[in-house]
């Protein structure tokens, strides 16, 4: 009888030990429970966007950007800016006349993220299947209200780059322009790389990754709460990484959550 009210005690003060590490969350654990489900959905917006990439771009019709300056390397397609570099359907191939390619600052790949810091004189690469290799010089830029309108020539061998200014605003289009130097044999190897399809995968081992150090350090008691938001984040993701929809779905929950307010070129 003293043997089992022995086990008892043991087994209430283990309970009771237990309970102490999983005292209701505090205001900042539930605050920074809100801060992870909000990166989590920038992520799930990114993760779903290279995966969809990696599916789409195995196609080796799609031709290539690549500005050396600005560490841009990208398959340029022709459905939407949401799946990258996008060629304006209005405008022209290489060599027919205006070329006119857009593409995002913030979010979704942000392929032109440093577009701002092209200069005169520097080359702009497209791989076209079907066309060749063909050089662009940058010769000049302009920043024009988001209302302008673009007349689209096939009487002039010219590249516009386009993306919003200033960052994560809608206000204004940033435009380089440049002039055909001259067209070459193809690169196929480049027609076959996509430098972008690991990056889903490192989007999700950075975030649980990062979530795995931060509740480790975080309080025991509060600990459990983080660590359980971190891998029910990061499962959601690894299951977009194998099985994505469409970033588009991610991103309109985001503007959401910015009051409408988000970039959208």
């Amino acid at each position: 009888m003293n043997l089992q009210k022995h086990i008892y005690k043991k087994l209430f003060k283990v309970r009771k030990n237990k309970l102490l590490y999983m005292k209701k969350p505090t205001l900042t654990t539930i605050f920074l429970i809100i801060v992870l489900i909000v990166l989590g959905l920038y992520a799930a917006g990114e993760v779903n966007y290279y995966s969809t990439k990696i599916a789409v771009e195995s196609n080796l019709e799609y031709p290539v950007v690549i500005i050396e300056k600005i560490g841009v390397e990208e398959k340029i397609n022709n459905v939407s800016i949401s799946q990258g570099v996008y060629h304006e359907e209005l405008s022209n191939i290489p060599g027919d006349g205006q070329v006119v390619l857009w593409g995002h600052r913030t979010l979704q790949g942000s392929p032109f993220l440093r577009l701002n810091e092209l200069s005169p004189g520097d080359i702009v690469t497209l791989q076209w299947p079907g066309v060749g290799e063909v050089n662009y010089t940058i010769t000049n830029s302009t920043i024009v209200p988001e209302t302008y309108q673009m007349n689209y020539g096939e009487d002039t061998n010219k590249i516009n780059l386009i993306t919003c200014d200033p960052i994560g605003s809608t206000e204004n289009r940033l435009i380089y322009e440049g002039n055909l130097t001259n067209i070459g044999p193809i690169n196929n190897t480049i027609l076959q790389n996509n430098p972008l399809q690991y990056h889903a995968l490192i989007i999700v081992l950075v975030f649980l990754i990062g979530g795995l150090i931060l509740s480790y350090f975080y309080s025991k008691e509060n600990r459990i709460y983080i660590l359980i938001t971190v891998l029910i984040i990061s499962g959601i993701l690894i299951y977009f990484y194998f099985f994505p929809i469409s970033s588009d779905i991610i991103y309109s929950k985001i503007i959401w959550l910015n009051g409408g307010f988000l970039e959208s070129t």
